[in-house]
């Protein structure tokens, strides 16, 4: 493929887990890439790789997008280098378990600002040109959290049910335009978030098997390349993302609340 129409991909959380995932995966498919992430030294690593075993152009930005100017600077370094991304991944996010009332006010503020403030920035920003060109892919990284609320990580559920919501609405506004959205809820997944949110006690993760950020990132792909709205991997995942719309909202939130209690 000419490297002139090659398209570009902006995968942000790009040197761990599901993003690291995509990142490959579009790799593999002759995208050039713009990773974003805070991790120099994994970030730099992967682009190489990357770079080398594809042939693609691989520009790796280092940006923490829990500060509020991150989004920006991300922006203006795409315009300064003339970069036009056709596929952005908003993936980058975390948890953090716990009472609303224990976990530290700064942890679930920055949660705030990545899970969702950066998401919708980055998106505001680059959509414009997207739709100017009336061609792109928005793929947004929810949770099957995102599907009901979720004591004991409270702020987390609540980030994912808005990126949900953000991104389906989204999706209806751009019908027509060239411009697809679509959200990807993943169930529990091997990717070390069950560590960074510390909740490898909790009996939602205990001892539990969860599908691998490998397979988690494949079928991701594929239903942003199908121009699915909302993706949901794995039969169980599904049946109980979309099951708990026929239960009373308080009996959903204690039977989470049950789950995320610690064994």
């Amino acid at each position: 493929m000419n490297l002139s129409i090659r398209q570009t991909a902006l995968i942000t959380g790009a040197s761990s887990g599901i993003g690291y995932e995509l990142a490959k995966i579009f790799a593999r498919d002759r995208y050039n890439l713009v990773l974003v992430a805070r991790r120099s030294d994994l970030l730099v690593s992967l682009g190489e790789e990357l770079q080398t075993k594809f042939d693609i152009t691989v520009h790796v930005l280092i940006q923490d997008l829990a500060l509020p100017e991150a989004p920006a600077q991300i922006f203006a370094e795409l315009q300064q280098s003339g970069i036009n991304i056709d596929v952005l991944v908003n993936n980058a996010g975390f948890g953090a378990y716990g009472s609303f009332a224990e976990i530290d006010l700064t942890t679930e503020l920055q949660m705030i600002q990545v899970n969702m403030v950066a998401l919708t920035h980055l998106t505001k920003l680059l959509l414009g040109n997207m739709m100017r060109r009336q061609r792109g892919k928005i793929l947004n990284v929810a949770s099957t959290a995102a599907f009901q609320p979720g004591p004991l990580m409270a702020v987390y559920y609540a980030t994912k049910a808005y990126v949900l919501s953000f991104s389906e609405a989204l999706a209806n506004e751009l019908q027509g335009s060239g411009v697809t959205v679509t959200v990807l809820c993943p169930g529990p997944t091997t990717s070390g978030f069950q560590q960074q949110a510390a909740m490898e006690e909790s009996k939602l993760v205990y001892g539990k098997k969860m599908m691998d950020a490998a397979t988690v990132a494949e079928i991701g792909y594929r239903g942003l390349m199908r121009h699915q709205t909302v993706v949901v991997p794995g039969l169980k995942n599904a049946l109980l993302a979309f099951g708990v719309k026929f239960l009373p909202r308080a009996i959903v939130t204690q039977l989470v609340r049950q789950m995320q209690e610690r064994v």
